[in-house]
């Protein structure tokens, strides 16, 4: 079986779900992502805090996107480069995992790079064809707690590449790069409380007591929270919660 991105793997969130952002629609939201990718591959970055919904939001986008242009668009994540957990518990970062600096910043860069400029188009005798090889990306396996390598395919076809993540608007080194790499970047403005809820629940998913749950979102998920809410400005859209 060839896997086309994580939207085909099992276990993914819902993309019927009714979105939690807007206005605008996300009909509206479609036609502007399919503008960004009417002369070549484009990327798309999703961000937000912890417990916003990227990923969710992701998927729902793709999947109104395959409704009009099937085979067009693909997620991928900024999670399938969190440094292995043997690597964060050798640092001493265990309690800290999901930190700005728990992730591979470099080599996310590297590839986000060789995504955006990985598919060119040509002309020949028969027309245009695309010429470039499939880029594959990680993803992070939340059963194994570690990231995948060359999980998802990025192949010629997808002309759109949905990324979602935390620090994509950092003006950190060497996050700062990732703005440039992006054509658009859409800041999911989540309300706090339900945020928090929302976290609290995906803990405890993972299998953390209640209060282990509430202690990390509380703690060192909401340093993290205020660090990427503080570069929000830099945004190209922002997408308000609704209540």
């Amino acid at each position: 079986m060839t896997i086309t991105g994580r939207n085909h793997l099992a276990g993914e969130a819902d993309p019927c779900r009714t979105s939690l952002y807007g206005p605008p629609s996300m009909d509206a939201l479609a036609e502007r992502a399919l503008h960004l990718a009417r002369a070549g591959r484009a990327l798309l970055g999703v961000v937000g805090e912890p417990g916003a919904g990227k990923s969710t939001f992701a998927e729902q986008l793709w999947a109104r996107l395959e409704e009009e242009r099937p085979g067009l668009a693909v997620t991928v994540s900024m999670d399938g480069f969190h440094l292995a957990q043997k690597v964060i518990e050798a640092r001493g970062q265990a309690a800290d995992k999901g930190t700005i600096d728990t992730f591979d910043a470099d080599g996310f860069v590297a590839l986000l790079r060789r995504t955006r400029t990985g598919t060119e188009s040509t002309q020949n005798t028969e027309g245009t064809e695309d010429t470039e090889d499939t880029v594959w990306w990680p993803e992070f396996d939340r059963d194994l707690e570690d990231p995948v390598a060359g999980a998802i395919e990025v192949a010629p076809h997808h002309r759109l590449v949905i990324v979602d993540g935390n620090f994509l608007l950092s003006a950190q080194e060497p996050w700062r790069q990732v703005k440039g790499l992006l054509d658009e970047t859409w800041f999911l403005d989540a309300l706090p409380e339900p945020r928090r809820e929302r976290l609290v629940r995906r803990y405890i998913s993972y299998g953390f007591t209640p209060e282990a749950a509430r202690a990390k979102t509380l703690g060192v998920d909401e340093d993290t929270s205020a660090l990427i809410r503080s570069t929000l400005s830099r945004a190209d859209l922002v997408l308000g919660e609704t209540t």
